[in-house]
């Protein structure tokens, strides 16, 4: 049975601000086998990283643009982009209540505050650096102007910078996937879903798509069992606590993607 993946939800983001280098090298120094990032694009045409359709969650886009609400990320340029701080709400909000079990430092989250959103090539880069690997995520950006070009645009990155072979591809729009292929047949896809699939093997011929992304509460480790027995991979999130872990690795899923990558080293522990 192959090794099951431990993956970085938006980096190790239960210990840092989610999608920033920051917790992305937490991710890697914890011993994750990859991290997990989304990829949004600035109104000037700039990839960068960043989960929400809007800035307003985790940054400090109102405080410094507040005429500017919604906060649409797609509305900001990159320049914008980077004059926001995304470290600081981490701080603020504690959101996994790791900074009140004393698992984040002082000195860590004094090193926080200032943190930027990096553009997707400094985080290929930082992949590529530490001989690592990546799942990137293509946000659904139907009706707005990148999606005439996100795809080929992240795809042409990938190749340029030599990572075909380290980076899972992945989205919830589907047609990206498509695209995706149209341009780099050779590159690994993954269908994201976050609804009941009757037929998960099905859907994933039809596409052509070698690998499977469920919401963990759409599946069970017998339906895993099942795909990977077909030939096909399952990457599942968000899985956070420790018996659903070790099930689904028993099952062969190829990659438990997680909020607590240190959890899961558990789990390959074998403890």
């Amino acid at each position: 049975m192959q090794k099951t993946l431990n993956i970085a939800h938006r980096g190790a983001r239960s210990l840092a601000p989610e999608n920033t280098l920051a917790a992305a090298r937490k991710a890697f120094e914890i011993g994750a086998d990859m991290w997990e990032l989304d990829v949004a694009r600035s109104a000037d045409g700039e990839l960068f990283v960043l989960h929400d359709d809007t800035l307003e969650r985790t940054s400090n886009a109102a405080e410094v643009f507040p005429d500017r609400r919604p906060w649409r990320a797609g509305d900001f340029a990159l320049a914008e982009i980077r004059r926001l701080d995304f470290g600081s709400w981490f701080n603020r909000r504690d959101p996994f209540g790791q900074i009140a079990a004393g698992q984040v430092s002082e000195a860590e989250q004094r090193a926080f505050v200032g943190e930027r959103a990096p553009t997707l090539r400094e985080a290929l880069l930082f992949t590529r650096d530490r001989a690592w690997r990546v799942n990137v995520e293509i946000k659904d950006h139907t009706g707005f102007p990148a999606d005439r070009v996100i795809v080929e645009q992240v795809v042409a990155m990938i190749d340029e910078l030599g990572l075909a072979g380290s980076v899972l591809l992945s989205s919830f729009n589907h047609a990206y996937l498509t695209r995706a292929k149209a341009v780099n047949s050779r590159l690994p896809l993954a269908a994201l879903v976050e609804t009941p699939q009757a037929n998960p093997a099905g859907m994933l011929l039809r596409l052509g798509v070698p690998a499977y992304n469920p919401d963990v509460a759409l599946t069970n480790p017998e339906e895993v069992a099942r795909l990977c027995e077909m030939g096909f991979q399952v990457y599942l999130w968000t899985v956070n606590e420790i018996e659903p872990m070790r099930a689904f690795a028993r099952a062969g899923a190829a990659g438990i993607i997680t909020d607590f990558p240190q959890r899961f080293k558990e789990v390959q522990a074998g403890s």
